[in-house]
């Protein structure tokens, strides 16, 4: 298993929704007033709790379970994340529509925008880390972004628009292009 096997259903969920709560400008608000709870029924924080959800059911050995709260996810707002895949804290989607996350792990403070497509080159549903992208910490994958194979990407790395990445990329840079190039550090 990956880094963040110490999976804490509770922690991880108060850190995405801390998360998005800041990333939405919502940070310093009151808990009385009605944006605090607007902001944990927002169409960018549900589908996270949804994805922890189906992970959590899946550590619990619920297989079954898990995939019809992914399913749920998939049909409420477009987002098929494994339920094997281990995501850390701060998992925020600025969009959800057309996102496909089949990785065998992301690092925490991930920010995944629509369109995005991470998983293997070949069919596998054995999910093997040999075939599965491994995504680090403070990551950005933008718009249309399409991550293949058993490559690593580095943490604070951000991946442009429309970018197909099938080869690793270092810490600290930016990467665009199709293939993907780092043009910048």
């Amino acid at each position: 298993m990956g880094k963040y096997y110490n999976f804490n259903f509770l922690e991880y969920v108060r850190d995405d929704l801390s998360r998005a709560r800041q990333l939405q400008g919502l940070k310093n608000i009151s808990r009385i007033h009605p944006a605090f709870w607007l902001g944990m029924f927002s169409p960018r924080f549900i589908p996270v709790l949804l994805c922890r959800i189906a992970h959590l059911l899946y550590l619990w050995r619920l297989t079954p379970i898990a995939k019809v709260i992914s399913l749920i996810n998939f049909s409420l707002f477009g987002l098929e994340v494994g339920i094997r895949c281990e995501i850390g804290r701060g998992l925020f989607f600025p969009h959800t529509s057309g996102v496909v996350i089949g990785a065998f792990s992301i690092g925490k403070n991930a920010t995944i925008y629509q369109g995005v497509t991470i998983g293997a080159r070949e069919l596998d549903f054995s999910y093997l880390e040999t075939s599965r992208p491994m995504i680090g910490d403070d990551v950005v994958i933008s718009t249309g972004a399409v991550i293949l194979g058993p490559v690593t990407i580095g943490d604070r790395v951000r991946i442009g628009a429309n970018s197909v990445v099938l080869s690793s990329i270092p810490n600290d840079v930016f990467a665009v292009g199709a293939p993907a190039r780092v043009i910048d550090k």
